[in-house]
């Protein structure tokens, strides 16, 4: 059910999310968090089917602030739309989406306050560019987990170094999130003989891959090597992640991602495999970022430390790229 109500308040919206539950039945129980999306308007609809997706495995309110950049909205009459979505059409979340103009848009912290549901985390999630400083904006500071996309940005790589410098314990970037199955491969195959030691790493992936560096700055901080990065232009070639090459005494270990969800696996002395290495939607991005609302302290130190060491890596484009 989509209950839509033009031109009006926060108040008006909590009271009408009551009269829902209680003509039609829907409840709040279990719900185990907010999730707040701050969006600009008109990008709303993806990052509300991802959050239904992952309200399965993670009952919660989802509030959607929807604006315009402060640069394209301050004629605007100050107006507040807002829409209640719950049962088939919220997943196993109740939905709140509030589209703000002019300067109806400018507190966003006061906009969602009233709405929140009481003694639970708060999650809030930029899907396209995020703040500068997540833990310091103003739907930031009342989160206890802050979830940016460093892809969305205009410069990828150039987003990773601000967050890594205004970063505090909290926040995380889907950039790393996308690298789990990549790093739980890679680990599996150092925990297998033989048991020699990494000297030398190469990454390779697109320009446009904030992920490609987060896992050479992984692999920087944890194995103490050399490593290398060979970037390729996007138009000549495969978006994220295209492999990594470990070189070790009995020979090199490759992981090359030969197709959009299937990774070749060649190693010395052993027979080449194919593994499932499927990129992942926003969905599982999301789902999985759930799980934990505590810090995660290794992306902390990867996107802080990591990215530092990696500063004085030379770069270089694969041969014809």
């Amino acid at each position: 059910m989509i209950v839509d109500l033009p031109d009006t308040t926060t108040s008006a919206l909590s009271k009408a999310l009551v009269k829902i539950r209680e003509e039609g039945g829907a409840v709040a129980l279990g719900r185990v968090l907010t999730l707040i999306i701050a969006t600009p308007l008109g990008e709303e609809e993806e990052a509300i089917e991802a959050a239904n997706d992952a309200s399965r495995e993670h009952p919660m309110r989802v509030i959607v602030l929807s604006r315009r950049p402060e640069k394209d909205g301050s004629d605007e009459a100050p107006r507040l739309d807002g829409q209640i979505r719950v049962g088939g059409d919220a997943g196993a979340s109740e939905v709140i989406v509030l589209r703000a103009y002019g300067d109806a848009a400018s507190d966003e912290e006061g906009l969602v306050t009233s709405l929140l549901l009481p003694d639970a985390p708060v999650v809030v999630w930029w899907p396209s560019e995020g703040p500068a400083a997540p833990s310091v904006s103003a739907l930031g500071r009342i989160a206890q987990r802050r979830i940016t996309d460093a892809a969305s940005a205009e410069d990828p790589v150039a987003a990773l170094a601000l967050l890594g410098r205004g970063y505090q314990p909290g926040d995380t970037d889907f950039a790393w999130t996308r690298l789990t199955l990549w790093r739980a491969q890679l680990a599996a195959v150092l925990d297998q003989p033989p048991y020699e030691p990494v000297t030398a790493v190469t990454v390779s992936g697109a320009a446009d891959s904030p992920s490609t560096e987060l896992l050479a700055a992984w692999l920087r901080l944890q194995l103490q090597v050399p490593v290398s990065l060979e970037i390729t232009k996007p138009a000549l070639g495969s978006s994220g992640i295209h492999g990594v090459r470990l070189e070790r005494a009995s020979g090199a270990v490759e992981l090359e991602r030969t197709m959009p969800n299937v990774a070749t696996l060649v190693q010395p002395n052993q027979p080449t495999h194919d593994i499932s290495l499927p990129r992942r939607s926003l969905r599982d991005c999301l789902a999985e970022e759930l799980r934990r609302l505590d810090p995660d302290d290794l992306f902390g130190e990867v996107v802080q430390k990591g990215l530092a060491l990696l500063e004085n890596t030379e770069t270089a484009a694969p041969e014809g790229k």
